[in-house]
């Protein structure tokens, strides 16, 4: 009798009664509760209905009277991944593998799993066998395709793609990902092919518009990329991941207000997504939007502090401290780092470096950045690559960016040995050619600034890798094995919170050009847009340093001193716009912000800025090199010091400069004696007159000693690499005392 009913049923579910069947399943179990056909079939009706949990527990109940029973296993393991309880699925994958060890599907579906549990390699495992198998499926191959691209094997996967597509053509999964394995190769261009050939498939796909703006994004065409996000968004609003990208490439282009808005959808949509919160929070401190950022920052540092990934390590430097729990900043950071460098930069499985000693006359020494051209780093750092001695040092530049063709990109490549542009160079390739080069010791100036390439020190190509002044923090990265600084910026009570070894320099981490000039004359007050009378106040930091706490003194400065003025860059029209609105809220006349426009040339940016009486350092972010500018053009520099590197930076100029008076330890001191010098012309004409004394006799501009001290630093730590030595902390002055 229960077969014929089976049958029936069997008959109903052909015909798409799924209702008339189900009846007739319950019929039977209700006479014969264990049987294994009406639960698999009553399951896979349920199923088809869209019940998955009641679907996955007829099924269950199924394998339970009959666990020999294949496909119920592969049914229910199937079930068990849509329902996200993965382990489980693979349990029943495993079971139907064993059952059936040539099994296509389940040995699919566990791979499937296992990459959603990040078990790329087992994955792939999986893939292999199902390529041997069945390999005339396009699908297989574009499997084993996606585990090789987790895996960090680019060209293997783009290899397994090609095979998908010569099976099939227009198999777009596998054209979109081949497009993706070509980015991670760097081959831009063709990725760029790849994704309008998807299109050309599927003109409407926002996937394949999404992938575009990526690569466009990349090849720095980006007002394109914004286009193809776009786009994506008009096919797919709720796009998240076009909403994100479009909203990073706004970020880079300044367009705050505009990536804002993105970042504030793609949040909107899921809390979590990564680095979205904050992105938002480092937009609104650009644009000088405050309302709610305590809330924002005290979110992202919360998410930060539980290992979450919510805030690169740039933005967080800038966020970090504006919510209170300052003790806990540079712990943060390092934790915030770690979380950003096993995402984004992780180190490499097949190091390049594998021990070897190398045995040159000469320390080869090379130093990577972005910014060799008319940039900050580049302006400090110039005359230590000229005076660097070349009997002891082969010096190499590694360029990321493009040349400016400026003054400083000329003195540049006169300053080294040898220099190379990378920029059509992918990462591995970089790092190959310093392992042929077979440099001693790397040293990156970019950190996770701008144009930065961690992937290339990733692969340690040198025997030893630093990090050096571009970026004020940890690096987090277990190929970085030492930060220059100085004991102000990095306490030795601080050393744990750095993930890599301390070099503590002379007097001060940063670097200075003593051959920096000044554009003569100097410019009248009413030629710069300031009052010829009046005290002026100024800050040349970005706007995104500027805080609430910080300008709410400020304006308590100006309210205090009559016929004074904040001379500030100009930024955006949103930021310049935000900060004079601040003003009148709080009594000032907005007009009393004078904001600068940029100066053609850093000599005549410098000839202005002695017009300036007193430089009001920024807080949690100070100024840095903008602090040795002002230190430069003779102009007082009062700092507030804070708890992590980036806001110690001003008081290690200061210390160097012998000006420590100017270090406060309170904003209560830091505007008490903002107030006091401005009251005191006496008081602060000494202060002038000892930083003009300085650039001809301070640490802080002495070129010529602060390159010794690094080469003793840089022969130092090839010298124990050589030795085979652990890496340790250690005091250049300690090694000259030993001399």
């Amino acid at each position: 009798m229960n077969e014929l009913l089976l049958q029936d049923a069997l008959k109903l579910r052909r015909a798409g009664k799924l209702a008339e069947a189900a009846d007739i399943y319950r019929q039977v179990l209700n006479v014969a509760p264990e049987s294994f056909e009406a639960l698999h079939a009553l399951g896979i009706v349920r199923y088809q209905c869209g019940d998955l949990e009641e679907a996955e527990r007829l099924i269950g109940q199924a394998v339970t009277v009959n666990p020999a029973a294949v496909d119920a296993q592969y049914n229910r393991g199937s079930l068990l991944l849509r329902l996200g309880r993965i382990e489980a699925a693979i349990a029943c994958f495993d079971r139907a593998i064993a059952l059936k060890p040539g099994y296509v599907e389940a040995l699919t579906n566990r791979g499937n799993a296992l990459v959603r549990l990040a078990r790329h390699a087992e994955a792939l495992n999986d893939f292999e066998r199902t390529t041997s198998l069945r390999p005339e499926l396009a699908q297989t191959w574009a499997n084993r395709g996606a585990a090789l691209f987790k895996l960090g094997r680019f060209a293997d996967a783009v290899a397994s793609y090609d095979k998908a597509l010569a099976l099939q053509p227009g198999h777009l999964e596998s054209r979109l990902n081949r497009g993706d394995a070509l980015i991670g190769l760097q081959r831009l261009d063709e990725a760029l092919a790849e994704f309008d050939r998807g299109l050309e498939v599927q003109p409407q796909n926002a996937d394949t518009w999404t992938r575009r703006g990526a690569a466009l994004s990349q090849l720095d065409r980006r007002e394109e990329a914004i286009a193809a996000y776009s786009r994506a968004l008009e096919l797919r609003p709720d796009h998240i991941e076009a909403l994100n990208q479009r909203g990073n490439t706004l970020l880079v282009l300044r367009r705050f207000e505009e990536a804002a808005r993105d970042f504030e959808r793609v949040i909107a949509r899921d809390p979590d997504f990564p680095w979205a919160r904050g992105n938002l929070a480092y937009c609104h401190l650009h644009g000088c939007h405050w309302d709610g950022l305590e809330a924002e920052v005290t979110a992202v540092a919360l998410a930060v502090r539980s290992g979450l990934p919510v805030c690169a390590p740039l933005p967080f430097l800038s966020l970090a401290g504006l919510a209170g729990g300052v003790d806990e900043l540079s712990a943060d950071a390092l934790r915030g780092a770690r979380v950003w460098v096993e995402r984004q930069f992780p180190a490499s499985a097949e190091p390049l470096w594998r021990g070897e000693r190398y045995g040159h006359e000469r320390i080869r020494l090379a130093y990577l950045s972005a910014d060799f051209n008319d940039h900050a780093v580049a302006r400090l750092s110039v005359g230590i690559f000229e005076c660097h001695d070349r009997n002891r040092f082969e010096t190499i530049a590694v360029s990321l960016g493009p040349s400016d063709d400026s003054r400083i990109r000329k003195r540049l490549e006169a300053a080294f040995e040898t220099s190379i542009d990378v920029r059509g160079m992918k990462d591995a390739e970089v790092a190959a050619w310093l392992r042929e080069r077979e440099v001693d010791v790397a040293i990156d100036l970019n950190g996770f600034t701008a144009g930065c390439r961690p992937g290339i020190l990733a692969r340690r190509p040198a025997p030893v890798q630093a990090h050096f002044l571009g970026f004020p923090g940890t690096m987090g990265a277990p190929y970085i094995d030492y930060i220059f600084a100085d004991e102000t910026v990095i306490p030795p009570g601080q050393r744990s919170n750095y993930a890599e070894k301390v070099i503590y320099l002379p007097h001060s981490f940063l670097p200075n050009d003593g051959k920096r000039t000044i554009a003569e004359p100097m410019p009248r007050r009413s030629q710069a847009g300031l009052p010829e009378k009046g005290f002026v106040y100024c800050c040349f930091s970005g706007a995104f340093k500027i805080t609430p706490a910080m300008f709410g003194v400020w304006m308590h400065l100006l309210d205090e001193v009559k016929d004074s003025v904040l001379w500030l860059p100009a930024g955006s029209s949103s930021s310049s716009g935000a900060l004079r609105r601040e003003a009148g809220r709080r009594g000032i006349d907005p007009m009393r912000l004078i904001f600068a426009p940029f100066t053609p040339t850093t000599e005549e940016h410098l000839s202005r800025l002695r017009l300036a009486d007193l430089f009001l350092d920024t807080l949690p972010y100070n100024a840095h090199a903008t602090a040795c500018d002002a230190l430069w053009a003779g102009v007082p520099l009062l700092t507030l010091q804070g708890a992590a590197f980036a806001s110690r930076v001003a008081a290690s100029a200061l210390h160097a400069v012998g000006l420590t008076e100017l270090v406060t330890q309170s904003i209560n001191h830091y505007e008490a004696l903002a107030l006091e010098l401005a009251r005191d012309r006496e008081r602060l004409q000494h202060i002038r007159q000892t930083l003009n004394r300085a650039r001809s006799s301070s640490p802080l501009f002495d070129t010529i000693g602060f390159t010794r001290g690094l080469e003793r630093a840089i022969a130092e730590i090839c010298a124990r690499n050589r030795r085979g030595e652990a890496l340790e902390s250690f005091y250049v002055r300690d090694l000259e005392q030993s001399r």
